[in-house]
């Protein structure tokens, strides 16, 4: 029975830490964005964060998006400093074509720094994308 269940593999769509200046406290923040860089537009994404160690766990931050157009992006959330040197981890559930998607992107505990920006699909920034 399990060999009859076609679950789709996630491509072209991504997490991001970007950093960027925050205009309203004069601060440079890092922020998470999910991008899509397909072709198709995402249906009712869906996006459950949460930040954790071997000792402590954030809270679940939960996110919808009723459309993610291609070739387009979508802030997420701030990410504050003090997770920063925890485990973080994006849920991701969309529809595409009828079908469900999902995957769970993770970022290891102190890899959003500077050394490790690099270009992010369908952005025209830098930031750290997520395994």
């Amino acid at each position: 029975m399990r060999k009859d269940i076609n679950i789709p593999e996630v491509s072209g769509v991504y997490i991001a830490a970007v950093k960027e200046f925050n205009e309203d406290h004069r601060t440079t923040d890092w922020n998470a964005y999910i991008t899509n860089d397909t072709a198709h537009h995402l249906e009712l994404v869906m996006i459950v964060s949460n930040g954790y160690s071997s000792n402590q766990v954030t809270s679940q931050m939960r996110h919808k998006l009723e459309k993610l157009p291609s070739k387009s992006f979508a802030k997420i959330e701030f990410i504050e400093d003090s997770v920063l040197e925890l485990t973080n981890q994006f849920a991701v559930t969309y529809f595409l074509d009828g079908k469900l998607y999902e995957k769970t992107f993770v970022f290891a505990a102190g890899s959003i720094q500077d050394h490790n920006l690099g270009p992010v699909p369908a952005m025209l920034k830098e930031g750290v994308l997520a395994e």
